[in-house]
């Protein structure tokens, strides 16, 4: 099965940045898109950012220009710059792949998810 591990969540004060990190593994693994979505206690989950391997961009609505997304395509890693943060961007947020093992089918794929908390 492909993994996503996530890192970098936690505390922050509102305004404040914060970086997540993602790294997938797998064997034979082929990476086509990864990504960020993210759900607040009581909703549903949402689209953060998305980049594909021909590094196409999609950002939620919500972003604004504040969260930037990157990844090294050789590591099969995905990062998530997060700057202006505000207490509504409170939320578990989870890493996302689409990608492929030993030449299968490419699937979805989850992290366990990462919780940033943006309060003072």
């Amino acid at each position: 099965q492909v993994q996503l591990v996530e890192s970098g969540g936690g505390l922050v004060q509102p305004g404040g940045s914060l970086r997540l990190s993602c790294a997938a593994s797998g064997s034979n693994l082929r990476v086509f898109q990864m990504g960020w979505y993210r759900q607040a206690p009581g909703k549903q989950r949402d689209l953060v950012a998305t980049i594909t391997r021909g590094g196409e961009i999609k950002y939620g609505d919500f972003v604004q220009g504040r969260f930037t997304i990157s990844r090294d395509q050789e590591k099969y890693t995905t990062d998530l710059q997060m700057r202006s943060l505000e207490p509504t961007d409170t939320a578990i947020y989870y890493c996302n792949a689409v990608a492929s093992e030993n030449w299968e089918s490419s699937l979805m794929w989850w992290g366990n998810g990462t919780l940033v908390t943006v309060s003072s």
